[in-house]
């Protein structure tokens, strides 16, 4: 990154290249709501911005305060670079970014009216009356009012009245709910990841046996419920994995991690200390910090460490010892 300067704002309309801010971006007067915020590459942001739009031209980028805009957070789908937001970002409109070589990173919470994102990874969860996700990551859940759409994708679990997947979409969590009946195109796959070794497979290390992937039927794993009470009557459907935990009895899945390795991801910055899994394959501490999650779960997601499908087969005998 070249040398960034600290700059003042004094105008309605603030271009950002080179620069770094040590404050806040905030309006002072009511002629600074309507300010449009652009930033070109290269830029620091250290406090909490505001702006009626938030333009990002290109990347690198990082804002190490809460983001809110009135209109919207656009990403030019050209954009490059890195992209960071450490705290919680927010839209009364939209949030959207389309753009295939940018490596973009929410650590905390997205909450806005639409979200659309391409390659993003987001510690945190995803709030909006409609969301669209392509190749992306979410360790928390996905929840909407109305509509979730989601293409080749981790997420933690979701929740929404419409449900739409297509390529292979990953859960973390064992269930996951919508009101209507999930609709899926002829080449989607739903994996179930919460009785993977993910510890193993961060540090490189071999699965432990009967661990590993569960792979979803739409029709057999949906679970339907009524619920009643004296005004309304609402129908939930639950893509569950529940079903089969007999299977989990027989395994410590404590070894896995898999809760520590997420909790680090989500807390992010926040903790005071870089954590770590103990020794991976190569001898070396296996430390959990973001930018290496990241790469982990963008590794399952891409194909690039296969998590080995888990073997149902157990002998009813053992439920006994």
């Amino acid at each position: 990154m070249k040398e960034l300067k600290e700059i003042r704002f004094n105008e309605n309309n603030i271009q950002l290249k080179d620069n770094l801010v040590k404050g806040s971006i905030l309006p002072e007067k009511v002629a600074e709501l309507t300010r449009t915020i652009t930033v070109q590459g290269d830029t620091v942001i250290e406090g909490p911005v505001y702006a009626h739009k938030l333009e990002i031209q290109n990347g690198d980028l990082e804002i190490q305060g809460a983001v809110f805009t009135q209109l919207e957070l656009y990403v030019n789908s050209e954009a490059q670079g890195n992209v960071a937001f450490q705290k919680s970002v927010g839209s009364a409109n939209s949030i959207v970014s389309r753009a295939h070589k940018l490596k973009l990173t929410f650590h905390s919470d997205i909450n806005a009216k639409s979200v659309t994102l391409y390659n993003a990874f987001i510690a945190g969860s995803i709030y909006a009356d409609e969301i669209v996700l392509d190749n992306c990551v979410v360790c928390g859940g996905v929840f909407a009012t109305q509509q979730i759409d989601l293409k080749n994708s981790v997420v933690g679990t979701f929740n929404t009245p419409s449900i739409r997947i297509e390529g292979s979409v990953y859960l973390l969590l064992p269930s996951a709910f919508s009101i209507e009946k999930m609709l899926a195109t002829a080449d989607a796959q739903l994996y179930n990841l919460s009785l993977a070794d993910l510890g193993a497979l961060y540090k490189g290390l071999p699965q432990t046996p009967n661990s590993g992937k569960i792979t979803m039927d739409i029709e057999t794993d949906e679970v339907k419920s009524t619920l009643v009470n004296n005004e309304i009557q609402k129908t939930l459907r639950s893509y569950t994995v529940v079903g089969k935990v007999l299977a989990v009895d027989l395994i410590d899945t404590d070894k896995f991690e898999n809760h520590f390795l997420l909790t680090a991801a989500s807390l992010g910055a926040q903790l005071l200390k870089t954590y770590d899994l103990g020794v991976d394959k190569n001898g070396n501490t296996a430390t959990l910090t973001l930018n290496k999650i990241r790469d982990f779960f963008f590794d399952i997601l891409n194909g690039k460490i296969s998590v080995q499908d888990i073997n149902g087969k157990f002998d009813i005998s053992q439920l006994n010892k």
